[in-house]
């Protein structure tokens, strides 16, 4: 009987242990993510990459997922990330996320995953024309809301009646769209300035110089800018430099501008006076907010198409040098 109760206990503690150690196996999931970039020539999007694989390996050990990360980078060509999908598609990935480089053209890789049976995530930029299991990225229209209403007090208490150039995005990028419409929505509503002509630059640094040297030429009357994005505003600022128009705030002559982003060329800029106002480009927490849906995906949630939008700060000559997770800081162009 002795020897039969010793049995009875071992087999009782090895069923515990072979049940501890599939326990422990279950926390292990892998989940294998494809990571697609449109291109990598900003410092953002390098930044934007270290935290998330920083963020998923917290993530990773809280929740028990493994994160195994496949990048590849499009450099700027749709046809190529596209092909780029279908290399991610044809691995088997558990699930694919996506910076766009055409807001309609990714539509095609986003059913392509669907029909393989893989999620989809767009991140940073929307898709126009195809629902992704999630997006995550920055509330750019409510960026611009809070950049402009700054802006629109600054100018009131200054007694300024603006005459803006706006410099705006590439419009194949639905945060370029919605910043746009977020400056027109403000404008309208309050009427402190007038936005005398409108520069397309499809994110071209060349194109942010020459618009802003011909934008100059034709409206000398301008005293204000509304800058789509300071990625490139080395580019303004040579622009500005040739006409005699680069004054810093508090000198006489000085042109106000409102920015989007707080890249390190806006950041250098701000504090030296040459950006009045930007609400920042999160990268930190739209990294972490990635990580989190990859996770609820690799849970087996249904997400739905929702949005997982990041606002961000409204940054000033004032304050911008001691915001915490300020990335401009850390990565350089």
């Amino acid at each position: 009987m002795k020897k039969m109760a010793l049995l009875a206990s071992m087999l009782v503690l090895f069923a515990a242990l072979v049940s501890f150690g599939g326990g422990r196996e279950a926390q292990a999931k892998k989940l294998v993510v494809g990571l697609s970039w449109n291109e990598k020539i900003h410092a953002l999007i390098q930044a934007w990459e270290d935290y998330m694989k920083q963020y998923s390996k917290e993530y990773g050990e809280e929740h028990g997922i493994e994160f195994e990360w496949i990048v590849n980078v499009a450099e700027s060509d749709p046809a190529q990330q596209a092909s780029n999908i279908e290399d991610l598609i044809s691995m088997g990935v558990d699930v694919v996320i996506a910076r766009a480089h055409d807001a309609a053209a990714i539509g095609a890789s986003i059913r392509a995953a669907h029909e393989a049976g893989i999620s989809f995530v767009t991140f940073d930029r929307e898709c126009s024309t195809e629902t992704p299991d999630a997006h995550v990225g920055a509330d750019s229209y409510t960026q611009s809301i809070t950049t402009s209403l700054y802006f629109a007090g600054l100018l009131k208490g200054k007694g300024i009646k603006g005459k803006v150039i706006e410099l705006m995005g590439d419009l194949r990028d639905m945060n370029a769209v919605y910043r746009s419409q977020g400056w027109k929505d403000v404008e309208d509503q309050l009427g402190q300035w007038e936005t005398v002509i409108q520069v397309p630059t499809e994110w071209n640094v060349e194109k942010f110089k020459s618009g802003t040297v011909n934008a100059l030429r034709a409206h000398p009357e301008a005293n204000a800018m509304f800058v789509a994005s300071d990625f490139c505003f080395s580019a303004v600022e040579a622009a500005l430099k040739e006409a005699g128009r680069l004054v810093p705030v508090g000198e006489k002559g000085h042109i106000w501008i409102a920015a989007q982003d707080v890249n390190p060329q806006g950041y250098e800029a701000m504090v030296k006076g040459y950006i009045d106002v930007a609400t920042t480009y999160d990268a930190y927490f739209h990294a972490v907010e990635a990580v989190k849906v990859l996770g609820r995906i690799a849970a087996g949630e249904d997400l739905r198409g929702q949005k997982f939008l990041v606002a961000g700060r409204v940054a000033t000559p004032d304050n911008v040098k001691d915001m915490e997770y300020m990335w401009a800081r850390d990565y350089k162009d």
